[in-house]
């Protein structure tokens, strides 16, 4: 069987998001089988794959080379267990060198002075994005219903929590995933500036496109984002921090958590991952013993986190 008659049966036992599937396709149709979809299973050779790793490299980001290959060891994988080859010819292939370079973040004067380059509603979004370390699309699909002013939280709706891009369509659907289903304290500045930005909004969701509907990552990133960090002369603009990323402000939010002394446990729980192995199983924020509050926050200043153990009885 060629792996292209091999990858319908094998997606049609799998159950993944829309988004997931959008980019499992990607990968299939613009890697995968141009390569092996005439290639018999059982002739997909681990020396033939190594070879096809190096060419994908001449032109992909490493992290884009793992994911690919991840897609054919997962198809390779079920061959196997289907009794359909003897082996997987990615197994144990290394692929991730470990040689990038480490994403830059940015420090709360570069935050600020990002702020007040945007419009207002814009400079909102910027400001959020870093003190709260909420992903692209959390903000993107945030609505003002699950924003709680008076307690000062935010809370990821589990249906409709995140805005999606799939094929072209902007589609409304769960978080990436299920620990990004959270409740995110604000600090009483950022409580402040959407209350402000509350006051002059006339949308369902919290952070919008100029004509009022949902925000499109690329039209953000154009229009907003790269003339922030790059600069633009047209405007007097000298550049902030060239190669910043709208996601390295979540980033920013982590290195800004580790600075501050804040657990690991409450980090991953404040930025909806999910902690790998035992510690994930054993560790735990309970609402009855750890207290988070914020203090000495502004926007031009450091993050400072407290935690206050609550005693019990």
């Amino acid at each position: 069987m060629p792996l292209g008659e091999w990858v319908p049966v094998w997606a049609d036992a799998h159950d993944v998001s829309a988004t997931t599937w959008a980019k499992y396709d990607s990968h299939l149709r613009n890697h995968v089988l141009p390569r092996f979809g005439d290639v018999p299973l059982k002739e997909i050779s681990r020396i033939a794959v190594k070879g096809w790793v190096k060419t994908l490299r001449r032109s992909l980001a490493e992290r884009t080379v793992v994911d690919v290959v991840t897609m054919l060891s997962m198809l390779s994988g079920e061959a196997v267990d289907e009794g359909l080859i003897g082996a997987n010819p990615c197994r144990r292939l290394r692929i991730n060198t470990g040689d990038h370079d480490e994403r830059p973040h940015a420090s709360p004067w570069q935050v600020r002075a990002m702020a007040q380059r945007c419009s207002p509603a814009d400079g909102v979004l910027v400001v959020t994005a870093a003190y709260t370390g909420l992903r692209r699309g959390e903000l993107a699909g945030l609505r003002w219903g699950r924003v709680d002013l008076a307690r000062g939280v935010i809370t990821i709706d589990p249906d409709k929590g995140a805005l999606h891009e799939v094929g072209g369509r902007l589609e409304l659907g769960p978080p990436k995933s299920k620990a990004g289903i959270r409740t995110v304290h604000l600090p009483p500045f950022l409580v402040d500036l959407l209350t402000e930005h509350r006051a002059g909004q006339v949308h369902d969701h919290v952070f919008t496109g100029l004509d009022g509907g949902l925000l499109r990552r690329p039209n953000f990133q154009r229009r907003v984002w790269l003339p922030l960090v790059t600069g633009d002369p047209t405007r007097g603009w000298a550049p902030i921090h060239p190669g910043l990323h709208f996601h390295d402000l979540r980033h920013t939010h982590k290195a800004w958590l580790i600075e501050d002394g804040v657990p690991e446990t409450l980090q991953c729980k404040r930025l909806g991952h999910r902690m790998a192995g035992v510690r994930g199983t054993y560790s735990h924020v309970t609402k009855s013993w750890w207290t988070r509050c914020l203090t000495d926050c502004s926007v031009g200043g450091s993050v400072r986190w407290s935690l206050l153990r609550v005693r019990r009885g």
